[in-house]
């Protein structure tokens, strides 16, 4: 069965990454100099969070824009028609948005803004009527440039809300949300500007703000996101929740905000309940950010693509666990930071594995935990092992505070894996000699250093089971 198409509403913009090595300053001021810059071009704004949809969630897409005729228009076009979105323009008098980034070893060194006059928006014609009309979800990505408050994109939109799935992500200078909007997604900054009679930027300010915004906007649900910490959804007049993520060291956040509003409607499309759609969303903004935000996007390159019957088909990027750490450690990597990995079966967590694990973290600027996958842990424990699945024993780790990513394995040591990640350091807890290890070796052959931390007497997974067993007898 075909799915109706997400249909993302909003303004686009054209992003450009100069990205180049930066190793001394200017003679004649304390800048940095950027040698070599290479540029890349990306959509932006709505065309990123239509590119996201398409591209990382494999949906139809449609997205109702305004266009300019410049040459920053036609390539930001091609860019969006390139990642399988149908765009319909309603065409814009004046120049395309664009947002620069000058960029040295992945970090931002200078933003330059151009066209930050918003030009005058064309009328909603049939073609975006028919789009939205035969929409499965409606995603508002507005920038505050004109699309969303075009009057006929507003009367079309106040007509759907009721029908279909409204997903609105505001902008201060953009206009409120229609009323029976299912979700709105400002983010904390945002929020604090749409209320700024309510003082203080803790949990219970977000909340009250969220609060205002859902009846002054009329809207079902406000899931204000609140950066690495998650997001907050307030529905009705019960309790927020809280959708926390998963630490994201040295990503790249741009495009965040685009990644999770695109996941929520998507999901809504498909019935999903709106805590279920934040917190799937949250999980994937996160990914994002870790395996390299808004630059992961290569439209029209060849390193990510396969050539099929003279067509570039496009790979989605990979969020599986050794992706996110491979993302987390490029990012540590290219800002100084020390990778620290450590390894075992983890079953039982207890007070002992904690002690290890936060000596790990303390070693370096993240921790990488290679866990053994549960078929791993029966071929050296027994067939009666884990006691603990592994996708729990991941869920316990990743909510630890030192833990930054979980990577399973199945071979019975972890050598395989950490050739992979190539860690600074490899950490190991317990009674052993450095020569015990296998992986010193392995570690030495890049110049890693393994390193065995103390183990906390007495606590162990087979004291503990003997003790049930012992207390079961009595």
């Amino acid at each position: 069965m075909t799915r109706a198409p997400l249909v993302v509403v909003g303004d686009a913009l054209l992003d450009r990454d100069l990205e180049g090595r930066a190793g001394r300053l200017a003679p004649d001021a304390p800048v940095p100099v950027v040698d070599d810059p290479t540029e890349r071009r990306r959509p932006g704004g709505a065309a990123l969070a239509a590119t996201l949809a398409a591209r990382l969630d494999g949906r139809a897409v449609v997205l109702v824009t305004a266009l300019a005729g410049d040459e920053a228009g036609t390539a930001l076009r091609e860019l969006v028609e390139l990642a399988g979105v149908e765009v319909v323009d309603l065409e814009l008098a004046g120049r395309t948005p664009e947002k620069i980034r000058v960029r040295a070893d992945g970090h931002s060194l200078l933003r330059l803004d151009r066209a930050t006059r918003p030009g005058r928006v064309g009328p909603l014609g049939p073609a975006g009527r028919r789009a939205l009309a035969g929409a499965g979800a409606v995603l508002v990505a507005d920038y505050g440039r004109g699309v969303a408050a075009e009057p006929g994109v507003r009367a079309a939109l106040a007509g759907l809300s009721r029908r279909r799935p409204l997903v609105w992500d505001p902008h201060p200078r953009g206009p409120a949300p229609v009323p029976g909007t299912r979700l709105a997604t400002p983010n904390r900054a945002e929020a604090a500007c749409f209320v700024p009679e309510v003082d203080g930027d803790d949990l219970a300010a977000v909340t009250a703000r969220a609060r205002q915004l859902a009846e002054r906007w009329v809207a079902a649900g406000i899931a204000v996101t609140l950066g690495p910490r998650g997001a907050l959804l307030v529905e009705g007049a019960g309790a927020p929740m809280v959708m926390p993520a998963t630490p994201a060291p040295g990503g790249d956040p741009c495009g965040a905000g685009d990644r999770f509003a695109a996941t929520a409607a998507g999901l809504l499309a498909d019935g999903a309940l709106p805590s279920e759609a934040v917190a799937a969303a949250v999980a994937a903004a996160t990914t994002f950010v870790i395996t390299g935000g808004a630059t992961s996007i290569r439209l029209g390159e060849a390193s990510p693509s396969t050539d099929v019957g003279g067509s570039v088909v496009h790979s989605p990027p990979d969020s599986s666990p050794m992706a996110r750490a491979l993302g987390m450690i490029g990012a540590m990597r290219a800002g100084g930071g020390t990778v620290v990995a450590t390894g075992g079966c983890f079953d039982l967590l207890h007070a002992g594995h904690v002690a290890t694990l936060r000596a790990a973290r303390g070693l370096g600027d993240c921790l990488v935990v290679c866990l053994n996958s549960d078929d791993s842990v029966r071929r050296l424990k027994g067939l009666e092992r884990p006691l603990v699945p592994e996708v729990d024993r991941v869920a316990v780790l990743e909510a630890l505070g030192c833990v930054d990513v979980v990577v399973p394995f199945d071979e019975r040591t972890p050598e395989a894996v950490l050739q992979r990640l190539r860690p600074d350091v490899f950490a190991k807890g317990g009674d052993y000699a450095l020569a015990d290890l296998p992986e010193a070796a392995l570690l030495a052959t890049w110049g890693g250093q393994a390193v065995v931390l103390p183990y906390l007497e007495g606590r162990s997974t087979t004291q503990l089971m003997k003790e049930v067993v012992r207390r079961d007898s009595h």
